[in-house]
């Protein structure tokens, strides 16, 4: 397969070279809370506070894109309560954010103004700072819609969804050093397979690979769904594939098949596991990818969720510490599904709820006791009128029900649209760095 990379000067090429190869000796350690880096030191414990990433609403409050910090954690005075709120100025349908390698700063991107945002999220967790506004990100890959922020060694891998020449789903995968600084970008391939499209990524250190999903370009997401549902070609507009890469030479190793826009994707990091995960939006099914006996990687359809002829739309999915369970979304029917995954070719729907009108993200606590779900899916995709509910709600599991500990109406409190979150303590010195991060060469820790 071809892969293009465009490097801003060698010396960064070398650098990041160095950085992604020194993981071929490390042994992963468990990095859910939902969609974790595996090199994002955990919080293992309660967690003391979620940012959820706000799209701004014309009207709603000052109309603007928002972090908006809660207080998450029973023992505070103001659990269950926002705490903090950092107005963006404006709107640009902000998306999905992602916690740094030290997890002292947060990236956010947005999917239409193309603006990347970095927090700091460790000098005072409680109150976060907008440090850097990246705004030459289409300028510097030529690529829109900054989508997944990856955590790697000293960088942060940035998985786009379109291109700024036809804005449709031809995309790329993106490198910046922790500085915010471009370092490289790699085209999605469209040979052996591959149509092109990216979504979202994840990382397997152990195997040396990380894998990418696709979704739709600009053109399409930022259509009314209702307009877009009727519109026969922008329905033809949608990924039908996922790719495994080597993370050493960041090329792609193998295209694999997976009709029906595959959205997050996870790895079990239970030790020996190396299996991954997938669901695809449009044709309801569960992905598993896994080695044969050659160590060649293969993806299976292993089941389906719900009743792909009524479209239930699975979205986000957050899978366990032990890679024994998994959360699935669907947000047309505003259902929670927890699936057994304890044989991952043959995952069993165990318990469904009923968590609103609609339902896009799940993010769970590291030891899966505290499951959180927020609402929005995109600004022109949610649903309208009385079944525009947008909200914060967290749960108690017990292995068998889902308890309601609070909620929050992010209507009501004149914020917006509730999408993406990530979990931060108060006290960082708790937190314990991964092995594989503890191993890396001094050169790392100097983060070029």
């Amino acid at each position: 397969m071809k892969n293009t990379m465009h490097v801003k000067n060698p010396a960064r090429k070398i650098a990041l070279t160095i950085a992604v190869s020194a993981t071929l000796a490390a042994t992963p350690a468990f990095a859910d809370e939902t969609s974790c880096s595996p090199y994002t030191p955990l919080i293992k414990g309660q967690e003391d506070l979620v940012y959820v990433w706000t799209l701004g609403v014309k009207g709603v409050g000052d109309g603007s894109d928002k972090l908006v910090t809660v207080d998450v954690n029973p023992k505070s005075k103001t659990y269950g309560k926002i705490i903090h709120k950092l107005s963006l100025g404006g709107r640009g349908e902000v998306h999905h954010v992602g916690l740094s390698d030290d997890r002292r700063y947060l990236w956010g991107g947005a999917l239409d103004s193309n603006k990347i945002y970095v927090f700091d999220i460790g000098t005072n967790p409680a109150k976060p700072k907008l440090t850097k506004t990246i705004t030459d990100f289409v300028q510097k890959t030529g690529f829109v819609g900054p989508h997944s922020f990856i955590a790697m060694p000293g960088r942060m891998m940035i998985t786009p969804l379109s291109n700024n020449k036809d804005h449709g789903g031809e995309t790329g995968v993106v490198v910046y050093n922790n500085k915010g600084d471009y370092v490289a970008h790699h085209a999605m391939p469209k040979d052996g397979g591959g149509d092109g499209y990216g979504y979202d990524a994840a990382i397997n250190p152990a195997k040396n690979v990380f894998l990418t999903s696709s979704f739709t370009g600009w053109n399409n997401y930022m259509m009314d769904l209702g307009k877009m549902v009727k519109d026969g070609e922008a329905m033809k507009r949608f990924g039908n594939t996922s790719v495994m890469w080597d993370m050493k030479t960041m090329k792609p190793l193998k295209v694999f098949q997976t009709p029906g826009a595959p959205l997050e994707v996870r790895w079990s990091w239970k030790a020996g596991d190396n299996w991954a995960v997938t669901t695809t939006a449009l044709t309801s099914k569960i992905w598993v990818y896994k080695q044969d006996a050659k160590g060649e990687w293969q993806v299976k359809d292993v089941a389906t969720i719900g009743d792909p002829a009524k479209i239930p739309l699975p979205v986000d999915i957050s899978i366990t510490a032990d890679g024994r369970g998994m959360w699935i979304n669907t947000f047309m029917d505003g259902t929670t599904r927890y699936w057994d995954m304890s044989d991952p070719m043959k995952p069993k729907e165990t318990f469904t709820k009923q968590i609103g009108s609609q339902v896009n993200m799940v993010s769970q606590s590291f030891d899966g006791k505290r499951v959180y779900f927020t609402t929005s899916l995109l600004g022109n995709w949610d649903k309208k009128g009385k079944d525009d509910e947008q909200f914060l709600k967290m749960y108690n599991w017990d292995g068998k029900d889902l308890k309601l500990a609070f909620e929050i109406d992010f209507y009501k409190e004149k914020l917006g649209r509730a999408h993406h979150m990530k979990f931060q303590a108060r006290d960082l010195s708790t937190l314990k760095p991964l092995d594989m991060a503890s191993n890396l060469p001094a050169l790392l820790a100097q983060k070029q």
